[in-house]
């Protein structure tokens, strides 16, 4: 019987037909239930996610909304300070943007800055630092507000605070020293691991400390821990240097009736006596009378007056009273998305400074962040920090966006999205001689005619 011989009756379509599989029915789309699109969902925004600009987008994006609508906030959390003082209501806003424009210029110029010329001004800002911290303690020099002498005269309305450019200082340098250790295998011995990182970071907290800026000192503590930790410090060294700040931090509070009054306002909802807990209890009104989408911008009632530091340390609590739930939530999710991304490109580098300066600069804005809202919330005691890029103050906003110029730089020097960002630059009509990356494996030549 011939191999392809047709049984009777069958057409020869139907033979063809037996071995595959039969369609669906019609009017029965094969697996569209909501299950699949939520796979489906899932796997494009994974897919999107693991892009290799994604964390330069989160940095340029998330930083650029927190200074644009701290902007807009300190204009309306200042503006009747500013009226009470016979100022024009825009006052604190004018000085704040003018920081906004040079900060822009700074972040610009950090984020296009080769590594080697930032690891190249790690030991020049240190020093400008120390000398400038240690001019604030000369009489005549440094100026004293709000019992904390941290600051210097720049004339007119325009003052400096040093010990902020201290934070960034001691990113710069530390991460510069354990790249140059770890380069040449010396980071296994705690000898290397400590010295000199530990004493130039205690010289530059008790400088801060002269001031009574505990807040500042605080930071720079997480900074100090954050970069021991990148550095692989074994469990006993951290614990013990943990234990021994531990140690001093409660000497200090201890010993200061002022601290100790703080930290009794913790969880407090009434003023208590003396209005001792004025500020802390008005900062949760605020929040509490803010309700799902707030009062609207300007129609706050606790920054005539009834909350200190409305445009400073306590915007979080204006935000909330302003913008509601709504806007809190926002503002925790930009820096949440600030603080993945730098963990993002710390994590993904090769380069040991670019991974300890990276860790360095997000330990600071994110401790500083969970230190100034737990403040506000009444979770942690008042440490009279600002909001990074967000609350007012000039000399907090320059160095700020300068370290996330740093981490923008440090995500475009990525492999991978170098290579998408040069895939991207030739955009214009105009014909270009020499090479033109027209694909990550191959070099196009065009030539003036247009001819390849």
């Amino acid at each position: 019987m011939p191999a392809k011989q047709m049984l009777p009756g069958r057409r020869p379509s139907a033979v063809k037909a037996q071995g595959r599989k039969r369609p669906a029915a019609a009017g029965r789309p094969a697996r569209s239930g909501p299950l699949e699109r939520l796979r489906r969902t899932q796997r494009q925004l994974t897919k999107a996610w693991d892009r290799p600009l994604t964390a330069y987008y989160l940095i340029f994006g998330s930083s650029l909304l927190l200074t644009g609508l701290g902007l807009v906030m300190v204009y309306s959390a200042s503006m009747i300070k500013a009226l009470q003082l016979g100022l024009g209501d825009a006052y604190f806003f004018k000085k704040q943007f003018l920081a906004a424009l040079i900060g822009a210029v700074l972040l610009f110029a950090a984020s296009r800055m080769p590594v080697k010329l930032h690891r190249a001004l790690s030991y020049p800002v240190l020093a400008g630092t120390l000398f400038l911290m240690v001019l604030v303690q000369v009489p005549g020099i440094g100026v004293s507000i709000n019992g904390n002498q941290n600051w210097i005269s720049l004339g007119g309305p325009f003052m400096l605070q040093p010990s902020e450019f201290g934070k960034l200082a001691l990113i710069l340098w530390g991460a510069d020293l354990l790249a140059r250790k770890g380069e040449k295998g010396l980071l296994s011995q705690w000898k290397h691991l400590l010295v000199p990182l530990v004493p130039v970071a205690f010289l530059l907290l008790g400088l801060i400390m002269l001031g009574g800026d505990m807040g500042t000192a605080m930071i720079l503590g997480a900074v100090l821990f954050g970069l021991l930790w990148l550095a692989g410090a074994p469990t006993r060294m951290f614990a013990g240097v943990l234990v021994f700040a531990g140690v001093i931090v409660a000497l200090l509070i201890k010993t200061s009736p002022h601290r100790m009054d703080r930290l009794a306002c913790l969880g407090a909802t009434d003023p208590g006596k003396n209005d001792l807990c004025w500020q802390a209890v008005h900062g949760i009104y605020a929040l509490a009378s803010g309700g799902w989408f707030g009062s609207g911008l300007g129609a706050s009632v606790e920054k005539w007056g009834q909350l200190p530091e409305a445009h400073t340390d306590f915007i979080f609590a204006i935000t909330g009273e302003e913008l509601g739930l709504a806007g809190t939530l926002s503002v925790l999710a930009l820096f949440a998305a600030l603080g993945y991304a730098g963990i993002r490109v710390a994590g993904r580098t090769e380069d040991s400074f670019v991974r300890y300066a990276a860790g360095g600069v997000t330990t600071w804005i994110t401790a500083q962040a969970v230190i100034n809202i737990g403040a506000v919330l009444g979770l942690l005691p008042i440490a009279g920090v600002p909001l990074p890029l967000f609350s007012y103050g000039g000399s907090a906003l320059l160095p700020t966006m300068f370290a996330v110029g740093l981490l923008i730089a440090f995500a475009r020097e990525e492999p991978a999205a170098r290579a998408a960002l040069a895939m991207r630059r030739p955009r214009s009509g105009r014909q270009r001689s020499g090479p033109i990356w027209k694909s990550m494996r191959r070099r196009v030549k065009r030539r003036p005619s247009g001819e390849r």
